[in-house]
């Protein structure tokens, strides 16, 4: 007839995928995954750390929940702000999330 046959290619010559190869990835991916999330997130928690242990009276802040104030007194794990004259709360430490430069707060009334 007019069609030749077509005779498929034996696969003899295909080569597996070898396990230097794919552990590789796995490093590669996890150095990638280090440097882009784990680092950066550590850095932040740390300077986090320094900023809350660093707080002192009469400091300007604002807490987790958009609260603003003064500090009024600090303890070990706890600090108070006065949000209006003669109103204060009392917050966890960690709850601060900025310190304020002085002054920001013009009149706690």
């Amino acid at each position: 007839m007019f069609i030749s046959q077509a005779w498929a290619q034996s696969a003899g010559g295909a080569t597996q995928g070898g396990g230097i190869e794919s552990m590789l990835l796995i490093v590669l991916m996890f150095g990638v995954l280090y440097f882009l999330m784990i680092r950066p997130q550590m850095k932040r928690a740390k300077e986090h750390k320094a900023m809350i242990e660093a707080l002192q009276k009469g400091d300007e802040v604002v807490s987790g929940g958009g609260i603003l104030g003064r500090v009024s007194k600090i303890s070990e794990g706890y600090v108070t702000l006065e949000v209006a004259q003669g109103v204060e709360m009392v917050l966890q430490r960690s709850a601060v999330q900025v310190v304020l430069p002085k002054g920001t707060i013009k009149n706690i009334t």
